[in-house]
């Protein structure tokens, strides 16, 4: 463990992240001094999009787009920010995040708080020059009369500067979020997306995530949306609400979604699930569970074209992306 991690260990979780933040965003607008060199040797195409290497932040850490320069300038191909919504939402209340030090994972029960997509879309403007790749993960309001509308108008918003958009209908703390996992709701949502992501023309990269929870029947429902619907990459998976028997922190028993590397073996298990329904398809992205190059390596040998990190940068720290891609 870090020399720093028992001082942010000793604040609440939820604080500790805001100041890890903050300090990012400080150090973005240096200019991310001495951030370690980037290369291409690891360059992959999905989507249309050219990554300088596979390794991303997924969304939930840089939740308003606050130190996406920063991220970039540690080591990350890509950075996926939000979730945002249409209106601005404080979430559920606190506590809501819960560290399992003995697990190495991380409960939240967040429930997509964030300053509004316009706040932050404000921000992702002002990166100029482009630091590299971003993409926009949206949702929708909790009290929204229709969620689906949100999302059209989440996905209209964000495409104009975004390298691809990411609807999330996974999280489980929006009550009645996953419904729209289910037919016909996610081929209506995909269609209001599909029509809302056009931008002078230009069809902006759209990608779906989805929950480890789906049954194989669910997923398959959800690839046959996704394909049918044009999606251009699947996100395999977001939390689990799940709890394996092996957890021994005392957090484990809180309400939310379970992350981090107790998750690990359900998202590999998924993602194999989801590449079998898929074939080729539909690219795969994964998510959950990585916290090594060992890790990742397994995910694009199980068929992801990109991983994505959060959770283990609690235990791993901010080089964790530079030594994953060292480690490919």
């Amino acid at each position: 463990m870090a020399w720093y991690h028992p001082l942010l260990f000793a604040l609440d979780a939820e604080r500790a992240h805001s100041l890890t933040i903050a300090m990012l965003e400080a150090w973005g607008k240096a200019g991310a001094p001495l951030a370690p060199k980037s290369d291409d040797r690891h360059a992959v195409t999905v989507a249309g999009i050219r990554f300088p290497n596979p390794v991303g932040l997924a969304a939930g850490v840089d939740k308003d787009a606050r130190a996406v320069a920063s991220f970039l300038g540690l080591g990350f191909g890509f950075v996926e920010v939000g979730t945002l919504t249409p209106k601005p939402q404080p979430g559920n209340p606190k506590p809501r995040i819960f560290r399992l030090p003995e697990d190495r994972g991380v409960v939240n029960r967040l429930g997509f708080n964030n300053g509004g997509i316009d706040s932050a879309l404000a921000r992702v403007a002002a990166l100029v020059p482009r630091p590299g790749i971003i993409g926009i993960n949206v949702g929708a309001n909790k009290d929204s009369a229709d969620r689906i509308a949100d999302y059209g108008t989440a996905v209209a918003k964000a495409a104009p500067l975004a390298d691809y958009v990411t609807i999330n209908i996974s999280s489980p703390n929006t009550p009645g979020l996953r419904d729209l996992q289910s037919q016909p709701e996610l081929g209506q949502l995909i269609a209001a997306s599909d029509a809302a992501r056009q931008v002078n023309g230009k069809r902006v990269p759209l990608f779906l995530k989805v929950a480890p929870d789906l049954s194989r029947d669910g997923m398959a429902v959800a690839i046959g949306a996704a394909i049918d619907g044009g999606v251009d990459a699947l996100i395999v998976s977001n939390t689990t609400i799940s709890r394996p028997d092996t957890l021994r922190s005392a957090n484990a028993k809180e309400t939310g979604g379970l992350s981090g590397a107790p998750l690990a073996p359900l998202a590999l298990a998924k993602l194999v699930e989801a590449r079998e329904i898929a074939g080729d398809a539909l690219p795969l992205i994964s998510a959950g569970g990585i916290g090594s190059a060992d890790e990742a390596r397994r995910r694009l040998d199980a068929g992801a074209s990109l991983v994505q990190l959060y959770s283990a940068l609690v235990y791993e720290g901010p080089g964790l992306a530079q030594r994953i891609v060292a480690g490919l």
